[in-house]
């Protein structure tokens, strides 16, 4: 069993399984989710549970369910959610996200999360080994797979939010109206104010009208290199 670490101290104690490390792209992520009247929502490929957990701090209102492909992943999921009693609010499943139609009726959420592989097939070098390969690639599961299920479990209203690179910007906007949600809200990630993003963050409405809200520029550093304050409160420093 991996060793459980506090998130930041008296934060919530948080242990994750080797091939999902905790990520920046995950924090941030969980930041820049809405929770206000949300009150079910589904992490897709869950991982060690870090997104649902961060979200459940930030809610009292708000019960997770995490869907993860790999079962020791899922199993460590569970464990870090019965560590910091959260148990009751929450819920782990080990399943495909392709299958979400045979564990799930649709419109059972009103937001769903998801940090996804960023690289799609023959965009690269893939690892030999599997579980390292479908946390980087699109190796089980792809964004087309991970829009059409988040359209299938919200109900109309509901909202969906995803990290992912700033070169895919296009396609996943377009596969989200593909699957009738709609982009609402983009904020671009950047290491410091002069450099191109690195990440970006979305928010899509099920069945929201057109219109689009770009929000200024999440800056993770100053020119000096230190952390900028936004950061350092995400990250509760």
């Amino acid at each position: 069993m991996s060793e459980f670490f506090e998130l930041w101290p008296g934060g919530p104690l948080f242990a994750q399984a080797q091939h999902f490390k905790l990520g920046t792209d995950c924090v941030l992520l969980a930041d820049f989710v809405n929770t206000a009247g949300r009150k079910k929502g589904i992490d897709l490929g869950c991982a060690s549970g870090a997104i649902a957990l961060l979200l459940l701090q930030r809610s009292e209102n708000l019960h997770m369910t995490g869907l993860e492909i790999n079962s020791k992943a899922a199993e460590l999921a569970e464990c870090n959610m019965k560590i910091n009693s959260l148990s009751q609010r929450s819920g782990i499943i080990t399943g495909d996200i392709r299958k979400c139609r045979e564990l799930f009726k649709t419109g059972s959420f009103d937001l769903v999360v998801s940090n996804p592989p960023y690289f799609p097939l023959g965009s690269g070098k893939v690892s030999l080994n599997k579980e390292r390969a479908a946390a980087r690639g699109e190796t089980e599961c792809s964004l087309n797979d991970i829009c059409a299920a988040a359209s299938y479990l919200l109900h109309t209203g509901g909202s969906f939010c995803i990290v992912h690179k700033p070169e895919r910007l296009s396609e996943v906007c377009c596969t989200m109206s593909r699957y009738g949600i709609e982009p609402k809200r983009l904020r671009l990630v950047c290491h410091k104010a002069e450099s191109a993003p690195s990440l970006i963050l979305i928010e899509g409405r099920r069945g929201g009208k057109p219109g689009l809200k770009v929000e200024p520029a999440l800056i993770l550093s100053n020119g000096d290199g230190t952390e900028s304050e936004e950061f350092k409160r995400i990250y509760h420093r």
